[in-house]
């Protein structure tokens, strides 16, 4: 038996028992203008999005030498690959002759990529390779006329990379203790099944506070996540800016009583979801399937651009795993986008009425207070 899931399994017993939760010391206000002041929101997304790294995609999407992936971030166009040696690299996805975008999103594998402008080539490596009618073009300094590369490493079976070409990050200090939570997680191990973008309101903060907090299930969730988690129960550790969740499913009141020996795989009674600062969640909702979510900012104050990937221990073998599988994918989806987010497009709609000032964060909505903490932290704003 895990010792470290047998304690947290512990933690959530004690809280059953009283209809507990884990609590911050005092209830926390927010102001509304958090979530609606246009100046404020770009002064965040700058301070936080485009200067710290972000989990910009998974290990396991980029399998071998050769591979890339090319994806839009708020706006910048972002080229990862995996060079020859292995070595993960991130670019802005733009051509140096002329500024074109070198390749559509998507993934794939290549060893050049080709401008389709004016047929400039690169390498992997992100250089400078070939110049379309380059006698006639005249000097250039290829040296200098590489891809933009952006800060990047690899951790965790995660690729961390920052907007900003200029920054410059320690992806082992950034993650500290939190390091060793993700790793248990094994995430280069998983099978990906399914990838897609949720596009609209509501804005970043509005849809990220769902995340953190099993205070809305039964309201929100009865018929998805719902189902299988305990209400307002919820574990909390910190690492630094990021934070571990732990959901108690229905099935630990089975253990009332029972010897602790006799507990088998505490995995069974609780769900952990990893959240790290600013916008990434791995949350660990049945046993054999986990959702990897990416939430950004839109580009207004009221959208949200998140990135879903659904994974499964190992790939679908029978048509009852492939069953499975579909419908896990099929829930998850449909918690987020038509309930979270619904709800969530309503509260976002609702903000400029002038019926609160605030926002009124419970002593049971600990991890919304340490998110938001850090969020004045790095910002800067009250």
């Amino acid at each position: 038996m895990d010792p470290r899931a047998s304690d947290l399994v512990r933690r959530a017993l004690a809280h059953l028992a009283t209809k507990g939760t884990d609590q911050a010391p005092s209830t926390m206000e927010q102001p509304v203008t958090a979530y609606l002041d246009t100046g404020r929101f770009a002064h965040e997304v700058d301070r936080i999005f485009h200067r710290l790294p972000l989990a910009m995609a998974l290990s396991l999407e980029l399998p071998a030498a050769g591979s890339y992936l090319s994806l839009t971030v708020m706006g910048t166009p972002v080229l990862i690959t995996r060079d020859a040696v292995g070595r993960v690299r991130a670019f802005l996805n733009v051509c140096r002759h002329r500024g074109a975008v070198l390749c559509d999103p998507g993934a794939g594998s290549a060893t050049r990529f080709t401008c389709p402008y004016h047929g400039w080539t690169y390498t992997v490596e992100g250089a400078l390779a070939g110049i379309f009618g380059a006698a006639a073009f005249g000097d250039v300094d290829r040296s200098a006329r590489g891809l933009t590369e952006l800060p990047s490493a690899e951790r965790c079976g995660l690729v961390w990379v920052c907007l900003d070409p200029a920054g410059i990050f320690d992806i082992d200090e950034w993650l500290g203790d939190f390091a060793a939570e993700l790793d248990t997680l094994g995430l280069t191990h998983w099978h990906l099944l399914d990838q897609r973008e949720l596009v609209g309101p509501p804005g970043w903060k509005v849809a990220w506070d769902g995340y953190l907090e099993s205070y809305h299930h039964k309201w929100v969730h009865p018929r998805t996540v719902g189902r299988y988690t305990v209400p307002n129960l919820l574990l909390h550790d910190s690492y630094g800016p990021h934070q571990r969740i732990v959901f108690a499913r229905h099935e630990l009141a089975e253990l009332v009583g029972v010897a602790e020996a006799e507990w088998g795989d505490p995995g069974r009674y609780i769900r952990l979801i990893h959240s790290g600062f600013p916008n990434l969640s791995i949350s660990g909702v049945l046993g054999d399937h986990a959702l990897v979510s990416q939430v950004y900012p839109g580009p207004t104050v009221d959208t949200t651009v998140t990135r879903q990937t659904v994974l499964a221990a190992r790939a679908p073998t029978s048509p009852e795993e492939d069953a499975a599988s579909a419908a896990f994918s099929e829930m998850v989806l449909t918690a987020v986008r038509d309930e979270d987010y619904v709800v969530g497009a309503r509260v976002q709609r609702a903000l400029g009425s002038g019926a609160n000032r605030s926002f009124l964060f419970g002593r049971n909505e600990i991890a919304l207070q340490h998110y938001h903490s850090w969020v004045t932290r790095v910002a800067g704003t009250p």
